[in-house]
């Protein structure tokens, strides 16, 4: 024989009473996850971005700023590169053992570089260097190590056909800075200043040729050779 356990029934009360607590935690919970919101919402945000970020297509770089870059785009070897004025005459010459193109700067370094260039006025400029650079239309030069440039010396008429020789005019350093249409030649390094039989040295200079003065500066010394002692045979 089977017997059944009685049914309690709960008191109304006491039903309402555990149905409002559950409510309550329910509130609780999302009172807190309200605190939450804003960082979770942030960091929807911030994986969406890294996602759209690592996801969009790449942007083609420019084939011209590919080129931007500091290197050879030719070389030239045992060369000689002329150039000549609007009538055809020759104006400058430049040669050299090896020349290397820079094409971001558009200049080009020279190996054991010789210049060979006849301004306006028909003077003649010689110069030299274990190696030079030139800017892209040979206006500019610069020479490095044993550089040596040289006005030659030339024979002009002045008024009443009076004719006068111009000395050769010489430059010696280890660094040379030519400005070819504007006919000077700066250093800021050492330099020796041969005029004929003359001699200066200087620490640094600047030579203008359109008003044939020379501004030596720093430790300046000079050896003036005498007029009459000049013509003195040994």
């Amino acid at each position: 024989m089977t017997t059944l356990a009685p049914v309690v029934k709960r008191p109304a009360a006491v039903a309402q009473g555990e149905a409002a607590s559950w409510w309550q935690h329910v509130v609780d919970l999302g009172d807190k996850a309200s605190l939450y919101a804003p960082l979770l919402m942030m960091g929807f945000l911030a994986a969406g971005t890294y996602w759209l970020v690592r996801n969009a297509p790449s942007v083609p770089v420019p084939a011209a700023a590919l080129s931007a870059k500091h290197q050879v785009d030719y070389y030239l070897r045992n060369f000689t590169v002329k150039s000549y004025d609007a009538n055809g005459a020759l104006k400058s010459e430049l040669a050299g053992v090896e020349g290397r193109h820079y094409v971001d700067t558009d200049t080009m370094e020279i190996d054991m570089a010789k210049l060979h260039n006849i301004n306006p006025a028909g003077e003649v400029i010689n110069a030299s260097g274990n190696r030079a650079y030139s800017n892209g239309d040979g206006s500019e030069v610069q020479l490095v190590g044993n550089a040596v440039v040289v006005r030659e010396s030339q024979v002009e008429t002045a008024s009443g056909d009076v004719r006068k020789t111009v000395p050769r005019l010489e430059f010696r350093g280890e660094f040379l800075h030519l400005f070819l249409n504007e006919e000077r030649v700066t250093s800021h390094k050492p330099v020796v200043l041969i005029r004929g039989n003359d001699r200066f040295t200087g620490d640094s200079f600047d030579y203008n040729n359109f008003d044939g003065v020379a501004n030596l500066k720093g430790r300046v010394r000079a050896v003036l050779i005498p007029r009459s002692a000049e013509k003195v045979t040994p």
